[in-house]
């Protein structure tokens, strides 16, 4: 058992497995946001009132956009009580998330995913990437889930953005909009409200936000929020009940400085803190996927096990100056950025073996005393400076050009914490084991730079009216190095990696307007995942890979996006081919000390599907929003790409890509009417369906069942209702009004015992598994001056 136990702490505890632990351990279609009563939230043209975005750099009508792309706005965020990616992400087609842990959440779009430590879709606040860059940190589970009070929209591009959003930006890039102070009117308001989850507890939440215009050139403008999630998993060992309660809280604040119409400067803050206590996922049958206690493996409402408590925490800071000047040939932006990302971690390790080797090391002659804790500690400091130019609007030829550069440090600090089960203190005295003496039992530990200069140009020629090319191209060079540790039981050495590579990516997109409400587009772009070192064990064997490749991937991209004259019927449609190389998967290599774990290259996978959102408008008052979307992801072939190494990653060609359901698809209507004078009332709902869809890849799984692990689909319906008095608005709703058992994520073998289920009567590992949230209601009362 010894010697198993301590392989198992080599591969997990190794070079880029380090990364591993933690992987493994509006909405409406943009081109209808008014139509969803976001009029407000989004910017407008005063000459035929026109909804406008940024998601190409540049403000533009949703019918010049030659993609697909997806924005929630303000309002409808807020009436939908959507304040994070869970509450949202069933508004934009084609868009999936995993959680585990209310801000440990990874974002994927049309499939693409496979579960390595890299993140497949950038997060952006305005013009800022949040988040790390490399994968030596874990970004891919650690997507920046900005709370959305005051946020003016949410812009999702599907696809590959890489010509003017750069790396991790695959799948695509999911942009935070926010509100620009006003230097015309004051504004005042405010929420509170209390929600109630079944099995769970109570949540409240509280917000405002105020607008000062402090001259004709001059505004401020600052938010605040507290939220308390109830929890709604229990655990055994040290009988606790809603362990995974979290409370967020934060604000932003922002100086807009306008002297002229030509020159702005504007800057901004934002603070946010969440603090969760356990994980949402609990143990549940590896078969049937109900949830079980984890000790007897009978039926047993969402439960863990945990011996000490939990706790998890992250902060994100970002603070950015953004400087515009109208030359009029031309309008230079400078955005300038610091950001920082900090999570604390500490879970329960106690595994059989990792129990029965950790008390015979610090309690030899009292067994059953000792549990083993982990900790896993992450922090990303981040700089950037982009700098462009952008041409005036042109019925002949626009441009952008500009640069890029971004300075980052990361850091991942693991440690095994042997505790006291009767007291829950962790034990500090040096211990002894065989010929080693030691202080701590078991640290890893990487300290990572990451550094990118990039270059980009786009440009869009009219050829015509109502036909025009927009294409562009970007190239970036980016250098990493990395200081990596694994001491076991006093024992081992830092060894340094390092990594440069260059990358090119470009799009092409021709579209023609069918007429002044429609038109059809296509698009081949380009995206890239930036490559990085590894970790280099002793006497490795031939072929080990010192560092790992960038992946890239190809979109083929065709739709169309039109709406009648007087608005009351929209659509909004894709279909696409997703060509993905030399995919970044996990993998393990056998050593001198042990099985290694390494980032490396798995070959092929593709993706192919359809996306499709119309709304109708039937009557005054009435709307009716409904998205569906189709998607194929698959590896194309098995992910062993090292050789001598061992299939970690378990895909095998023809696999479905983790987490990518078949069919998603969601309805949502709404009816608002006057009641007397300025009262006004609505009610509405959304119906939600996800088909059955994949975990991730699992060798034991497979090995023990001899299949994938699947998630079976679930319907969701939400319903809401309110009544406005004019500066006064009081509203409820319902979450999951069916209380459906929909499971999100599931791992298997991760949990801390074997139970003899019904297969063979043999003991064997438990899963683990998230699930939506349990039915909950609420109600709000909101303010506004």
């Amino acid at each position: 058992m010894s010697c198993r136990f301590l392989k198992e702490f080599a591969t997990l505890t190794s070079g880029a497995s380090i990364a591993a632990l933690t992987v493994t351990l509006m909405p409406v279609s943009a081109a209808f946001a008014q139509a969803a009563g976001s009029d407000e939230d989004v910017i407008e043209r005063e000459d035929n009132n026109t909804i406008v975005v940024t998601a190409q750099r540049r403000e533009q009508t949703l019918l010049e956009i030659p993609q697909s792309i997806s924005v929630v706005g303000g309002e409808t965020l807020e009436r939908q009580q959507a304040t994070s990616f869970q509450d949202y992400a069933q508004l934009v087609p084609g868009l999936n998330i995993t959680q585990d842990t209310p801000g440990e959440t990874r974002l994927i779009l049309r499939g693409i995913n496979t579960g390595s430590p890299g993140s497949t879709v950038s997060v952006y606040v305005d013009d800022i990437p949040f988040g790390a860059s490399g994968s030596l940190s874990n970004a891919g589970t650690l997507a920046g889930d900005f709370d959305t009070f005051d946020v003016a929209r949410v812009e999702v591009l599907r696809g590959p953005q890489g010509t003017l959003y750069g790396s991790n930006s695959l799948g695509g890039v999911l942009k935070f909009v926010t509100v620009k102070p006003s230097t015309r009117d004051f504004e005042l308001r405010g929420q509170t409200g209390i929600e109630d989850t079944k099995g769970g507890g109570t949540g409240y939440s509280g917000n405002a936000v105020v607008n000062i215009p402090i001259s004709d050139m001059l505004a401020f403008r600052a938010s605040g929020f507290y939220r308390k999630n109830a929890g709604h998993v229990n655990t055994i060992g040290r009988n606790a009940n809603n362990v995974d309660d979290s409370e967020s809280y934060g604000g932003r604040a922002s100086v807009l400085f306008e002297p002229s119409d030509d020159f702005s400067i504007r800057l901004l803050g934002i603070l946010q803190n969440l603090s969760t206590g356990s994980s949402s996922s609990f143990n549940v049958d590896p078969v049937s996927l109900k949830p079980v206690n984890p000790i007897t493996g009978i039926r047993q409402d969402r439960t863990s096990y945990s011996r000490i408590a939990e706790t998890n925490d992250l902060k994100y800071r970002l603070y950015s100056g953004t400087i515009s000047y109208n030359f009029g040939f031309a309008e230079a932006i400078s955005v300038t950025s610091y950001s920082t990302q900090d999570r604390i971690d500490l879970s329960d390790a106690s595994t059989n073996a990792a129990r029965d080797l950790t008390n015979a090391i610090y309690a030899p002659t009292a067994p059953g005393t000792v549990g083993l804790g982990y900790k896993n500690n992450i922090s990303v400091k981040k700089f950037t400076q982009e700098l462009r130019l952008a041409s005036p609007d042109s019925d002949i030829f626009e441009w952008q050009i500009g640069g890029y550069y971004t300075d980052e440090s990361t850091l991942l600090d693991q440690e095994f914490l042997p505790f006291s089960l009767a007291t829950q203190q962790f034990i500090p005295t040096p211990a002894t084991f065989g010929p080693f003496t030691f202080d701590k039992f078991v640290t890893a530990m990487i300290d990572a730079n990451y550094e990118e200069i990039a270059g980009f140009v786009s440009g869009t020629v009219h050829l015509g009216e109502r036909f025009d090319i927009t294409a562009g191209g970007r190239y970036s060079h980016n250098k990493q190095d990395s200081v990596q540790s694994v001491i076991q039981f006093g024992t081992g050495s830092p060894v340094s990696g390092n990594s440069s590579e260059n990358v090119f990516t470009w799009s092409v997109s021709p579209r023609f307007e069918l007429n002044d409400r429609a038109s059809i587009y296509a698009r081949v772009a380009k995206g890239y995942r930036p490559g990085g070192p590894n970790f280099i064990p002793v006497n490795p064997p031939p072929g080990f890979p010192s560092e790992f490749d960038a992946d890239t991937l190809i979109s083929y991209e065709a739709g169309f996006r039109g709406e009648t004259n007087d608005r009351t019927f929209g659509i909004d449609a894709s279909i696409y081919y997703l060509d993905w190389k030399d995919i970044q998967i996990l993998t393990t290599v056998d050593t001198d000390a042990g099985p290694v774990g390494v980032n490396s290259n798995g070959r092929k996978a593709e993706s192919y599907g359809a996306e499709i959102t119309a709304t109708i408008q039937p009557v005054a008052g009435l709307s009716f929003i409904a998205n569906v979307a189709y998607n194929i992801a698959k590896l194309l072939e098995d992910t062993t790409p090292v050789a001598g190494g061992t299939n970690l990653t378990g895909g095998l060609a023809g696999d479905r890509l983790p987490y990518a359901p078949e069919w998603s698809a969601n309805v949502s209507a709404d009816y608002e009417w006057a009641l007397s004078g300025s009262v006004d009332a609505f009610v509405g709902g959304n119906v939600r369906l996800v088909s059955d869809q994949f975990a991730g890849f699992s060798p034991g799984y497979r090995a023990a069942f001899g299949r994938r692990l699947e998630l079976d689909g679930y319907p969701v319906v939400d319903l809401r209702a309110g009544i406005n008095f004019d500066r006064i608005l009081i509203s409820a709703f319902v979450k999951n009004l069916t209380d459906q058992y929909g499971l999100t994520t599931a791992t298997y073998g991760t949990t801390p015992f074997s139970v003899p289920v019904a297969i063979g009567g043999q003991g064997i590992p438990l899963a683990t598994a998230s699930s939506i949230r349990p039915r909950t209601f609420g109600a709000t009362v909101g303010f506004s001056f």
